[in-house]
Parts: C-alpha cells; sequence; structure tokens
C-alpha cells in the first residue's frame, strides 16, 4: 500500500546550514551582453539557450541548437539536464550544470557576479492567448532590484513586454519576486547555471552545498515539506515533494505525495515536463496507473520519449514484451539519445 500523504510530511529532514555568500549581494545589478532571440514554434528551450550564449559571444541558430536539444521537432520538452549536457558536449570552454530547488538570493548571486542562469517555470499566456492553457516555459534573469522589488528577464515568447513576439524594453520583462517565486515553484525550482571553464572556483563558491547531491535533495526535502504543510492545497507543493522522494529512493512516499498533487488538480499538460509520478508508481508496482497516465498523456500529442519510455516498462513489468519493445523502440526513435530507452531495450528477450 502507499503511504499516505500525511506520512510524506511526517519524516522531516534536519535543515542543512545555509550555504555563505562568498560576499555581500549589491542591492540591485544587470547583465549585458544578451542579445535577445525570438523562439520559433515550440522553441523555448533552444532559444533560451541560444540567447544565454550570447554573453559569451557565441551565435548560434536556434534551428541548429534545436536539432541536438530535441531531434523529433514534434517533442514538446527539453530538460534542464538536456540543456546542460548541450553545453557541456558541444560548447569548448564552457560549462553548465542542472539544479533545482534554487532561491531568489542565489540568482541575485549568480547575476551580480557575472554568472548566466536560465530558470525553468510555470507560465500562463497573458491576454488573447489565455486560451492556450499553462505550460512549461524556460526565462532567462539579467537583471534584479531588491528596492523594487522586482527581476527583469528575457522571454523567449513574450519578448521583453508583456505582449506576445514584442520587445518594448530592451531592459527586459519585468517580473515582480513574488510571482517570479511562484512560477518558478511550478519546477521545483529548476536552473541551470553557464560559465566558463575559468570561474569552475567562483560557480563552487556561489552554489555552495547545492553542488552536492545529497545536500541539494535533503535541503529540497525540507523546502517541500514545508510548503505542503503550510499551503496543502497547493498541488505544486506536493508534486514537488514527490520528485524529492524519488530522487530520495523513498518512492512510497514519493507516490503518496504525487497521488495528492493529483488529487487537488495538475495542468493537464503537467507530464510533458515531469515524469515523476510515472516513477514512483513504477517502483511501488502500480504499473496499470503507468500505463493509464502514459497512454493518457500520449493520446492526442504522441511525442514524449519518456511517456513511451515508462509505457514500455510497465508493459514489460506485465509481461507484454512485444508492446514493450514497440514503445521502447519508440521513445529511442524520438530521441536517439535518450539512454535510458537504448538500455532497457537491450535488457528485453531477443524474441520478444
Amino acid at each position: 500500500a502507499t503511504a499516505s500523504p500525511a506520512a510524506a510530511l511526517a519524516t522531516p529532514t534536519p535543515a542543512l546550514p545555509p550555504t555563505a555568500t562568498p560576499w555581500p549581494v549589491p542591492p540591485a545589478a544587470r547583465m549585458t551582453g544578451f542579445t535577445h532571440v525570438f523562439q520559433e514554434w515550440n522553441n523555448c528551450g533552444p532559444a533560451t539557450m541560444v540567447m544565454a550564449l550570447t554573453h559569451f559571444g557565441r551565435v548560434l541558430s536556434q534551428r541548429d541548437t534545436a536539432l541536438v536539444l530535441r531531434p523529433d521537432p514534434e517533442d514538446r520538452n527539453v530538460t534542464p539536464a538536456e540543456m546542460a549536457a548541450f553545453v557541456n558536449d558541444t560548447q569548448d570552454g564552457l560549462r553548465a550544470v542542472a539544479r533545482i530547488n534554487g532561491d531568489l538570493p542565489l540568482l541575485k548571486r549568480l547575476l551580480a557576479n557575472n554568472v548566466p542562469v536560465i530558470i525553468e517555470i510555470g507560465f500562463d499566456p497573458p491576454g488573447e492567448y489565455r486560451w492556450l492553457g499553462w505550460y512549461g516555459h524556460y526565462l532567462l534573469p539579467v537583471a534584479y532590484d531588491e528596492a523594487a522589488g522586482q527581476f527583469w528577464v528575457y522571454d523567449s515568447w513574450l519578448g521583453t513586454s508583456e505582449v506576445p513576439q514584442t520587445n518594448a524594453d530592451a531592459n527586459g520583462r519585468v517580473l515582480s519576486e513574488a510571482d517570479l517565486e511562484a512560477d518558478w515553484n511550478q519546477f521545483n525550482h529548476s536552473y541551470i547555471v553557464l560559465y566558463e571553464a575559468a570561474q569552475e572556483g567562483l560557480v563552487a563558491q556561489l552554489l555552495g552545498d547545492a553542488l552536492d547531491d545529497e545536500a541539494m535533495w535533503a535541503a529540497s526535502l525540507g523546502r517541500a515539506q514545508a510548503d505542503a504543510a503550510r499551503d496543502p492545497g497547493n498541488a505544486f507543493y506536493w508534486f514537488n515533494l514527490g520528485s524529492t522522494y524519488n530522487a530520495l529512493g523513498r518512492f512510497e512516499e514519493a507516490a503518496a505525495a504525487f497521488d495528492q498533487a493529483r488529487a487537488i488538480g495538475l495542468p493537464w499538460r503537467m507530464l510533458w515536463y515531469q515524469f515523476g509520478p510515472y516513477e514512483a508508481y513504477y517502483r511501488v508496482g502500480r504499473y496499470d496507473d503507468v500505463v493509464l497516465l502514459t497512454q493518457t498523456t500520449l493520446q492526442d500529442r504522441p511525442y514524449f520519449e519518456e511517456s513511451y519510455y515508462y509505457l514500455g516498462l510497465a508493459q514489460r513489468a506485465l509481461g507484454d514484451t512485444v508492446a514493450a519493445r514497440q514503445n521502447l523502440e519508440k521513445a529511442h526513435a524520438l530521441n536517439p539519445g535518450f539512454a535510458p530507452a537504448e538500455k532497457a531495450l537491450a535488457e528485453l528477450p531477443a524474441d520478444s
């Protein structure tokens, strides 16, 4: 049986000491050297990466970048890990690291020290585009002002204004600290830091304990538990809690947290971007739930290698190795660089 939602909050992790800030953060700062790029269709990840790399004098085509990040043009999602790997694998002299559990002080430290950072957020389109509904989205913060309580961001879709595809202010689109925090929370405060190899020591100082997986996930657990206890009606808090329990290998508690998030209600596109429920349910033997969720996600948008992968795993566990092979092959075809599907295929019986 899956643990109850109450049990998911019942085992707090001792708080870690805060990471020391290597020097005072100024009340306001702005990075320069970025060139804004409007995204083509379904291309916010590649376009935002191209924008971030302009800071280092790299001029890339978003179409060429997309061919690496999402080989199938219908793929709706590029993960932060894939974004970081793109830099590390293709950009000589540059490095990138993908982390979760960021916060506003960290964003300010990075911007004040001239280190680009991309964040992943939940996004409700404004105005006439509101009918489109919630999406996952990437942003490039470029400045902040503590007195005004705001950040400026370069947005590949909205441009630098609130009117989609319009650049009204070269300084960037304004987001209040509260709005940025609320949107960022919907992706467990996920971020990607880009830096030159010579900045390795600086970035290590700025990120501190967040570079250590064990410390990062322990801090994330304490935060997610506190958030869900404070506001138990927020589905994103429970989802973050489930994601963190997954990372810690506590799958029964993860499944309970995801059950609670789904009971409260999540955006229908949620599993386009984050796949924690698949992992938790698979690990606790809820294979039929994995099949149902993946098939629902793929019904009208059959473009997610992660969904095909988990569908194949569940079908293999249920004894249907023929269907498992078909779906794992679909995952591999959509993204030949998706190593888990390749590994799972190799583990299937040869006659399936």
